[in-house]
């Protein structure tokens, strides 16, 4: 099988001696390509090639993590040997644990320098299916000029949200910005938005979808009435297309300044503050809104990498496993990128704290985190996830109200657990 990738090639005799190594491998690294993804790889393949001799190849997929998943059941069902690390979502761990190996005996004492849960959410049957390499949060980023300008603060309510956010929309487009929209957030019918709903949900007291005893609980008023709200902001300070956004698209219109309100992980931070940013040192995040009578409520997301059975490369894979998961590997990525840390220590960096603060500050958010229901459904998180996006688009397009696409999705994951999931 022949891929499309990105090879570093930067060996030579003088640092193969220099590490001691006799020959080396080409570990090929299968990766989304989601925001900064591929240069984050790219130039950790540089530093990695340089301290072992070994290179990576790129081996890259959509940015969307619904075809990602896809095409990794494809290759690992099939026995594929042509990729040795594979980077995973969090919810993952469970349903390819089976064609990836115990990472326990490879990465040794490193295990315990992470967060205990990340830690616990990648192990399945005690098996360490994937090391963790950033965790994940998403939180609610406002326009600071927008909000100081009309005598804001950053809201601490859905309703809050709307009701600011249609105000500075329509006085903004009274002044002349034509574009400009008051909250952009993911409502492709995709896992992004299980994230999204999932938030709305569980921030209103609607549940968790899924509880994590296996009770199917979504069927309920407080998650339609949520759905309902997030229904109401589609074409007033929503743009139609936000049905088609996922996590680029909504950032596209919140990085040209054509909106008050995002929704989006923390990787957005960076890039919002980049060079050739129209919005660049006008934002700032806080937790995502409560809902009606409930808490703030944050999907807990996060990327780690995992070693294919498959691989003929192993060993080198596992260097690059120990390598990418490192305190070392993770400082840069918090200070370049905004990406949070797994490691506990880091976040007392004295160097993060002064070049990214915002790391520090992301704490407040994981106190709001929820996982999805990955662990009480198992293998079939992916076909529960997708019934519950597919109510929520619809409901959100108008296909029926948010209470009769519950209902129908009740019936739907009822037949899904049969028995036990």
């Amino acid at each position: 099988m022949v891929f499309k990738g990105l090879t570093l090639l930067l060996t030579g005799a003088a640092s193969l001696l220099a590490v001691g190594i006799a020959s080396a491998d080409e570990v090929a690294v299968a990766s989304g390509s989601n925001g900064t993804d591929i240069q984050e790889l790219t130039e950790a393949g540089k530093r990695f090639t340089e301290k072992t001799g070994h290179t990576i190849k790129i081996v890259t997929l959509p940015a969307s993590t619904t075809d990602q998943f896809g095409q990794y059941r494809l290759w690992l069902a099939a026995g594929n040997s042509d990729i040795d690390v594979y980077r995973t979502d969090v919810i993952w761990a469970p349903q390819l644990a089976d064609y990836f190996l115990d990472l326990k005996p490879l990465v040794g004492d490193e295990v315990g320098k992470h967060i205990p849960a990340v830690i616990e959410s990648q192990t399945v049957n005690g098996k360490l299916v994937a090391m963790p390499t950033f965790a994940d949060a998403p939180a609610l980023y406002y326009r600071k000029d927008l909000l100081e300008k009309y005598g804001k603060q950053p809201p601490k309510t859905w309703a809050e949200l709307a009701a600011t956010a249609k105000e500075i929309q329509d006085k903004e487009r009274a002044a002349g910005q034509g574009q400009l929209w008051g909250f952009v957030f993911q409502g492709a019918p995709y896992e992004g938005l299980t994230c999204d709903g999932l938030e709305w949900v569980a921030s209103s007291g609607g549940g968790r979808i899924v509880e994590t005893d296996g009770t199917i609980s979504i069927n309920n008023p407080k998650a339609a009435a949520a759905l309902e709200t997030a229904k109401s902001w589609v074409n007033t300070i929503a743009p139609p297309g936000v049905l088609s956004y996922k996590e680029e698209e909504a950032r596209g219109v919140w990085q040209t300044g054509n909106a008050v309100f995002m929704r989006n992980w923390p990787y957005a931070f960076s890039l919002g503050n980049g060079g050739d940013s129209a919005i660049k040192g006008k934002i700032d995040v806080v937790p995502l809104p409560a809902g009606e009578g409930g808490s703030s409520a944050a999907t807990l997301g996060g990327w780690n990498i995992a070693i294919s059975k498959f691989s003929k490369h192993q060993e080198a894979a596992a260097a690059f496993v120990k390598f990418w998961s490192s305190a070392e590997e993770q400082k840069l990525r918090a200070i370049n990128y905004s990406r949070l840390p797994t490691i506990p220590a880091l976040y007392d960096d004295p160097e993060i704290k002064e070049k990214q603060p915002l790391v520090a500050r992301w704490r407040e958010v994981f106190l709001a985190a929820v996982p999805r229901p990955s662990a009480p459904t198992k293998a079939k998180y992916n076909e529960v996830s997708s019934e519950f996006w597919t109510a929520v688009n619809n409901t959100l397009a108008g296909n029926g109200t948010a209470e009769s696409n519950l209902k129908r999705l009740e019936a739907k994951l009822k037949r899904l657990k049969g028995s036990s999931w």
